[in-house]
């Protein structure tokens, strides 16, 4: 008779298990470092991918124009919660795809109040909180100065850009000429807007011989890292990057927010939305450690010798 008992409705239907969506707006293969950042921190937060917390991946590959498609897609999916990687743009597209699913950005290289994101740091409103790397401008003139501390003898630095991608503009509009004006340094901006772009910049470069290369962030420098690392080895070019990832790859350093670090902690407030804080409750953060990385072997096969004060300075060098 006990076993004939009927169970209860409530203990028949299994518990829900959270959907997420990543938006990003490089390539999968470019992203698996961040995912992997932001899968470890939710396991310590007790999520486990295809166990109690699923995600959809969609990426745009760098084209501009499917960022609205894959939104929109990752909202007909009715996922819990959007993690966008990549810019204020694919941001935007997520925001204008749905006022109601929470958005998490990470990454945005522009300011997102003045972007329109969100009404200020402190208090969001709306549906996006998440991480900002807004400082993009005072970042990329520290950068040129690095080098130039690095390579007393530098004068032409050739910048490599995404024009696609705002925070570029800004760069170059002002925070660049006048940080080159200080170092008397003269940069010459070079952009790539398609992957067949590269070797073209690339024999242009062969022919002016600049004495150093700075790349700014942005989708399609980020995929096609690898490439523009090889070339500047090749030329024996010494050259200055925005991620960690690009000196691990073989470029000679890099300073910038620890990527790593930020999208660990996507994983805080994927874990507060779930457990029911509306992102408006959430204020946006902003980097708070940043590193300095060197590849000393790098720094060997194009021939260069580091000033002793330069690598002091480094938070990690590569032997």
């Amino acid at each position: 008779m006990l076993l004939a008992l009927p169970v209860p409705t409530w203990a028949q239907q299994p518990k829900k298990v959270p959907r997420l969506g990543y938006l990003a707006g490089g390539n999968a293969a470019n992203s698996s470092a961040r995912l992997e950042a932001i899968r470890l921190a939710l396991r310590e937060r007790g999520y486990i991918e295809g166990q109690n917390i699923v995600t959809e991946y969609r990426y745009a590959e760098g084209k501009i124009d499917r960022y609205s498609e894959i939104a929109a897609e990752l909202v007909r999916l009715k996922v819990d919660i959007i993690v966008v990687a990549g810019g204020v743009l694919p941001i935007r597209a997520a925001k204008n795809a749905t006022k109601t699913i929470p958005i998490v950005m990470v990454g945005t290289g522009l300011d997102p109040v003045e972007a329109g994101l969100i009404d200020s740091l402190a208090s969001p409103g709306g549906n996006i909180t998440g991480l900002t790397n807004s400082f993009v401008g005072e970042l990329v003139g520290k950068r040129l100065e690095l080098l130039k501390e690095a390579v007393p003898k530098l004068v032409r630095v050739a910048v490599l850009y995404d024009p696609v991608n705002p925070s570029s503009g800004i760069a170059l509009k002002g925070v660049l000429p006048d940080a080159a004006r200080a170092l008397k340094l003269t940069i010459q901006p070079w952009d790539v807007r398609a992957a067949g772009g590269f070797e073209r910049v690339f024999a242009a470069l062969n022919k002016q011989r600049p004495d150093g290369l700075q790349v700014l962030g942005g989708n399609l420098t980020r995929d096609y890292q690898k490439q523009i690392v090889n070339f500047a080895l090749k030329s024996r070019l010494p050259s200055v990057y925005g991620s960690r990832a690009a000196v691990e790859a073989g470029g000679l350093m890099s300073y910038g927010a620890d990527e790593a670090e930020s999208y660990r902690r996507v994983a805080y407030f994927v874990d507060r939305i779930l457990k029911g804080t509306k992102p408006a409750e959430l204020p946006v953060e902003q980097p708070m450690r940043f590193e300095f990385v060197i590849n000393l072997k790098t720094a060997k096969q194009i021939g260069l010798t580091l000033p002793q004060w330069t690598l002091m300075k480094a938070t990690k060098v590569i032997q």
